[in-house]
């Protein structure tokens, strides 16, 4: 094996993970070469030094920021949501009374009545074919459980 193969097996072997014959062929091949013996030694003064280490626990004041900042934005993507959803409905209600309004008017000409429900039943096809897109793909979404 080359030392770089051996140099793979440097961690398992500070964490004692190696099988009894890796541990020997590497301790063997530590004995002849200087290169890794350096390394190893590298790689132990980091390990005792990344043990050694003590994370601090935060104070009770910045937990209470933390939370109180979730809540905001929590109540705010609320506040969000209800108001997209209500101009949403305010927008299809107000265009199907338009539409109405302006298919039964008996001065508007047949060929703008047309277009507009060509336009309507266009509209209408691509929304539902963009909505079978996004759930098709959902299921088969390699990233989904990916976080950003």
């Amino acid at each position: 094996m080359t030392c770089q193969n051996y140099k793979n097996l440097m961690m398992g072997y500070l964490d004692n993970e190696l099988e009894d014959e890796q541990r020997r062929a590497f301790e063997d091949h530590l004995a002849s070469c200087r290169q890794c013996q350096a390394e190893l030694d590298d790689f132990k003064n980091l390990k005792k030094i990344t043990d050694d280490i003590a994370l601090a626990e935060p104070e009770d004041k910045l937990w209470d920021m933390y939370w109180s900042g979730i809540y905001n934005r929590i109540e705010r993507s609320t506040g969000w949501i209800l108001s997209s959803l209500a101009t949403i409905l305010l927008l299809i209600y107000g265009g199907f009374r338009a539409i109405e309004e302006l298919v039964k008017d008996p001065t508007v000409d047949i060929i703008l009545k047309t277009g507009l429900l060509v336009l309507i039943a266009g509209l209408a096809i691509l929304l539902v074919s963009v909505l079978r897109e996004r759930l098709y793909f959902r299921k088969k979404d390699r990233y989904k459980d990916v976080r950003r």
